[in-house]
C-alpha cells in the first residue's frame, strides 16, 4: 500500500478535524477576556482614575477574578472548553500560580514549595515565599536595631 493510499484511508476512517472550529472558539474566548479587560479599564477611567492607575486596577481585577475562578474550579472548566483562548497572559498565568498554590497547600510547606519548582508557576511561589521571609527579616532587623 502506498503512502497516498494510506493517507486516503486514514482521512476516510478518522473523524473530521475540529482544528478550525477550535481555533475560532479559542480566538473568541481570548477576545472575550480581553474585551472584558478593556471594559474594566474604561470603567476605571470613567470613575476618575488616570491611565496608569486604571491599567493597574484592571490587571489586579483580572488576576483576582482568575484566582477566584480557579479556586472554585470554574477556570479549569473554561480552559477545557476554550483551550488556548483561556491562556490570555494575565489570567492564564494567574490560573497557573493559583493552581500551584492549591497543590502547595495539599502537599505541605516543604514538599509543596519544591513540588512545583520546575513548572511555570513554581518559581513565582518559591520566590514569593523566600522574598517575603527575607524582606520580613530585614524590616524586623531594621526596626530592632534602630531602637
Amino acid at each position: 500500500m502506498s503512502s497516498e493510499e494510506y493517507g486516503r484511508r486514514v482521512r476516510r476512517a478518522g473523524p473530521p478535524s475540529r482544528l478550525g472550529r477550535d481555533c475560532l472558539w479559542a480566538f473568541f474566548v481570548g477576545g472575550g477576556i480581553c474585551t472584558a479587560g478593556e471594559a474594566l479599564r474604561q470603567a476605571f477611567l470613567g470613575a476618575g482614575a488616570d491611565a496608569v492607575t486604571a491599567g493597574t486596577l484592571t490587571s489586579c481585577t483580572l488576576i483576582a477574578l482568575s484566582a477566584v475562578l480557579t479556586a472554585l474550579g470554574w477556570y479549569q472548566k473554561l480552559a477545557s472548553r476554550a483551550g488556548a483562548g483561556s491562556l490570555v497572559p494575565i489570567t492564564g498565568f494567574a490560573n497557573a500560580v493559583v493552581s500551584a498554590a492549591i497543590e502547595f497547600r495539599s502537599e505541605g510547606r516543604v514538599t509543596g514549595t519544591g513540588a512545583k519548582m520546575f513548572t511555570i508557576a513554581g518559581p513565582v511561589i518559591v520566590y514569593g515565599t523566600l522574598a517575603s521571609a527575607v524582606y520580613g527579616a530585614a524590616l524586623w532587623a531594621a526596626a530592632f536595631f534602630s531602637s
